[in-house]
């Protein structure tokens, strides 16, 4: 155990055995010099990711985009703060994850990145 360096919440890092829960986070972020290289919890991690996406989103087209995100499509477990955030009870779905399904499902959600697609027949939060 030891304590995450952005927040100090406790923090388990199992990298070393090849099955820590850091595995299911996209692999996006290169360290750059003067980086703290230890492990943060998973908020601090989902932060860290999340805004180096937002930036990659602005420089790359979907296309791109779909091919960083498609190492990750069979995975399953979605990462809450990641995939994922909960609004009034309802799951909200992020760029990342619609980018990991390959294609747009047509339900006109909210963080759809291939473009604006009308809502077919049903109000979607997603």
């Amino acid at each position: 155990m030891s304590q995450c360096p952005e927040c100090g919440n406790a923090l388990e890092c199992t990298a070393e055995s090849g099955q820590c829960w850091c595995m299911q986070y996209p692999n996006i972020l290169p360290p750059a010099a003067g980086d703290n290289l230890s492990c943060l919890c998973k908020t601090c991690l989902a932060k860290h990711i999340n805004e180096k996406l937002e930036s990659l989103y602005q420089e790359y087209s979907t296309n791109d985009l779909i091919r960083l995100a498609k190492p990750y499509r069979e995975q399953k477990e979605l990462v809450e703060g990641l995939d994922y955030t909960i609004e009034r009870g309802f799951y909200v779905f992020s760029a990342w994850y619609h980018l990991r399904r390959g294609s747009c499902c047509g339900n006109g959600c909210r963080h759809c990145p291939y473009g604006k697609a009308e809502p077919s027949g049903y109000n979607n939060v997603g």
